[in-house]
């Protein structure tokens, strides 16, 4: 795994990261190590992650490995898209307009609330009592 003939980015979403690095292939996906298919067992999340090579139309012509860390799975599945929509770009920049309209360059900026004090959740309050 040299590292010159890969191209990468990084990919987050909520506390997840995820490094993405991707050649020309036939389609292998290894994260952190394990299958694809292992790592990520929902099919609908699978096909979450490779929307952008779908919408691109590179869907078997990348092998990708990703090391994604922080967060749940659903965090780190769209950080893994995120991050392959990202070095997609860097493969060819006339991809940048149709992954865009598909929103997949914007990071999804929505993160956890914090809890305030005094509360027991973020927004939820202790029941009022008025005597």
């Amino acid at each position: 795994m040299a590292g010159l003939d890969y191209i990468w980015a990084t990919g987050r979403r909520k506390t997840a990261s995820a490094q993405v690095r991707i050649r020309p292939g036939t389609g292998k996906v290894t994260v952190n190590g394990k299958p694809f298919e292992v790592y990520f067992p929902i099919s609908t999340m699978r096909g979450y992650i490779l929307q952008p090579l779908q919408v691109s139309g590179n869907m078997d012509k990348f092998d990708m490995i990703v090391s994604v860390r922080g967060g749940g799975p659903i965090g780190q599945a769209g950080a893994t898209r995120h991050g392959l929509a990202r070095s997609l770009l860097k493969t060819d920049a006339s991809y940048r307009e149709v992954l865009k309209q598909s929103g997949l360059l914007t990071r999804d900026p929505r993160e956890k609330e914090r809890k305030k004090p005094g509360q027991p959740e973020a927004r939820r309050r202790f029941q009022f009592s008025k005597r």
